[in-house]
């Protein structure tokens, strides 16, 4: 199964403002959804691709504004689960008359690949993406329309998607699926009379948009120079949003599915220190960065002081990077590497550490020692979001379970004794998770509308019976 969580754009300026500009600062407020590669597309041209961060072409931006002049385009920001990091798997991809990007996971592709004439499909040599576009292009042309096409689609494709699209005659479409794994927010921006479809609202905020609502779960928006129009291609109220993105993948200052993601994440923090009031604690601090709001949530619960006691390199080449979606280990070593301990504030202290997630405990284990050595007397780690103990096919990047902290070989473990098993390993003193219904508490959603998968492994939500395999097996590494 392929997976591209990612963050995507689609803009359209009916007063005709060349949006290109636009389009690379909302890139830009995406990046933190994907590190690897960067495009965008418009109308009648091949698509614009580039390696690495968006700022890194800085000195390119003129030119490409100037040469891609455009009154509509999409974007795309990549964070590759599958498939090899190059310009050939980076995206907007074009089909015929019709460019796509994409944020989510199609958990069938093989079968889907079928239906187009693609049975060779392996991850290494093609992506979901371009298999998703080439069988939608195949629907327009039987159906003459983008929703209709969408509606058998969402039938034959399983898994989680936002779509962005442009299309030859000029229209950008945008695409959530049914279930609202990913997000997807709907802006405006009134000076030049111009509509922004994004991944978060920090895009929006970006370029000057005012953020007018979440895009629906199965609706289809275009934009053109008829203006916005809306149709939903799905009637399936059932709702899958995931909670990943609430502790993680977010930028802090979004807005998602009507809440702001630093107080939910503050909250969330709040809501940790009721179920871990560590009262002994001299130090509540956070690892950097999305762990700050929680941290700081926890330390006023308890009236415990909160400091800075970890900081990052901002000026080493991967200081700056989240080592989470960075796709090697060894860039994720490196870019803990430069996580550094503040002697001062931590020397003789019983520090209670903040994190937003403990997956493959590559980042928890380097903090850990780093602590140690900056003399902390004793370590306390509470994790913000659930153990998780399965692969997530809805596009983050755990495909295999093998790479997880709690992996146990089939080994049957109660809740205490993985925990403790993990503790162990990442050599911890103490070690708490939080808990889907306190999460969603936090949060203020009702649990049976987030996607607790990797945690629970029920897969019932996306509507597949996973089949586990190795990380070589699904990343070819």
């Amino acid at each position: 199964m392929v997976k591209e969580n990612c963050g995507v754009v689609g803009i359209f300026s009916l007063s005709g403002t060349n949006v290109v500009p636009m389009v690379i600062d909302a890139l830009r407020a995406l990046q933190h959804r994907g590190q690897e590669a960067w495009g965008l597309a418009i109308p009648n041209k091949t698509p614009l691709k580039k390696l690495g961060l968006v700022s890194a072409s800085s000195s390119e931006f003129k030119k490409i504004s100037e040469e891609y002049s455009s009154s509509a385009v999409i974007g795309h920001v990549r964070y590759s689960t599958i498939g090899k990091s190059n310009l050939e798997n980076a995206q907007p991809l074009k089909v015929k008359d019709l460019c796509i990007a994409h944020n989510g996971t199609i958990a069938n592709v093989q079968e889907l690949a079928n239906m187009v004439g693609g049975c060779s499909f392996t991850p290494q040599n093609a992506s979901d993406t371009l298999v998703a576009a080439q069988r939608l292009v195949s629907l327009i042309s039987e159906k003459g329309q983008m929703g209709k096409a969408l509606s058998i689609l969402k039938n034959e494709m399983v898994g989680s998607y936002c779509f962005t699209f442009i299309s030859d005659d000029n229209a950008v479409y945008a695409a959530r699926d049914p279930k609202g794994f990913r997000p997807m927010v709907l802006g405006h921006k009134e000076s030049d009379d111009t509509y922004v479809v994004a991944s978060e609202s920090s895009a929006l905020s970006a370029v000057g948009a005012k953020l007018q609502r979440d895009v629906r779960p199965g609706e289809l928006i275009k934009l053109s120079s008829d203006g916005l129009k809306t149709e939903m291609f799905s009637e399936d109220n059932s709702r899958a949003h995931c909670s990943f993105e609430f502790t993680y993948f977010a930028h802090p200052s979004s807005n998602m599915e009507g809440a702001n993601i630093y107080i939910s994440r503050k909250k969330i923090g709040q809501f940790l220190a009721k179920k871990f009031p560590i009262r002994d604690a001299d130090l509540v601090i956070p690892v950097p960065d999305s762990a700050r709001p929680a941290a700081l949530g926890y330390a006023q619960e308890l009236g415990v002081l909160f400091d800075e006691g970890l900081l990052k390199d901002r000026y080493s080449k991967k200081g700056p990077l989240r080592s989470f979606i960075e796709p090697h280990q060894s860039d994720r070593i490196e870019i803990n590497r430069w996580i550094i301990p503040i002697r001062e504030i931590i020397e003789g202290k019983h520090v209670v550490v903040i994190d937003d997630s403990l997956v493959r405990g590559t980042s928890s284990k380097a903090i850990i020692k780093a602590l140690r050595r900056a003399g902390a007397k004793k370590i306390s780690m509470l994790i913000t979001y659930p153990p998780i103990k399965f692969p997530c096919y809805a596009g983050i990047d755990f495909p295999s379970q093998d790479e997880l902290a709690t992996f146990t070989n089939r080994k049957e473990m109660t809740d205490e004794e993985l925990t403790e098993m993990v503790r162990k390993s990442i050599g911890a003193d103490f070690l708490g998770y939080n808990d889907a219904e306190n999460l969603a508490a936090a949060v203020g959603m009702p649990m049976d509308s987030m996607c607790f998968t990797c945690s629970s492994g029920n897969y019932d939500s996306l509507g597949i019976a996973p089949d586990f395999k190795t990380r070589l097996e699904m990343k070819g590494e």
